[in-house]
C-alpha cells in the first residue's frame, strides 16, 4: 500500500494510535545531481532534481504500526 505524501492542506495521522507528527518513511527515489569534486577527490553535492519518487512503506513511531496511515486535513486548511 502507498500513502500519498501530505499537501499544504493535509498531513498524516496514525489511524491506530493518533499521532501526527513521527514517522518513519521508507521511499524510492531517483535523482539526477550535480557533483562537484575537490582537489582532494571529495564530492559535494550542488544541485539535486528529483525526477520521481516513491513511497513504499510508512510506519508510526509511536505504535510501530506499518502502513496505517492516512491523509487527514490539517487545521484551518479550509479557512
Amino acid at each position: 500500500m502507498t500513502v500519498p505524501l501530505p499537501t499544504a492542506t493535509t498531513r498524516w495521522r496514525c489511524t491506530l494510535c493518533g499521532n501526527l507528527t513521527r514517522f518513519d518513511v521508507t521511499r524510492s527515489s531517483k535523482v539526477v545531481e550535480y557533483l562537484h569534486l575537490d582537489l582532494a577527490g571529495e564530492p559535494k553535492v550542488e544541485e539535486r532534481e528529483v525526477v520521481s519518487e516513491t513511497i513504499e512503506s510508512v510506519r508510526c513511531r509511536w505504535c510501530n504500526a506499518v502502513d496505517q496511515v492516512e491523509l487527514v486535513d490539517r487545521p484551518g486548511a479550509g479557512s
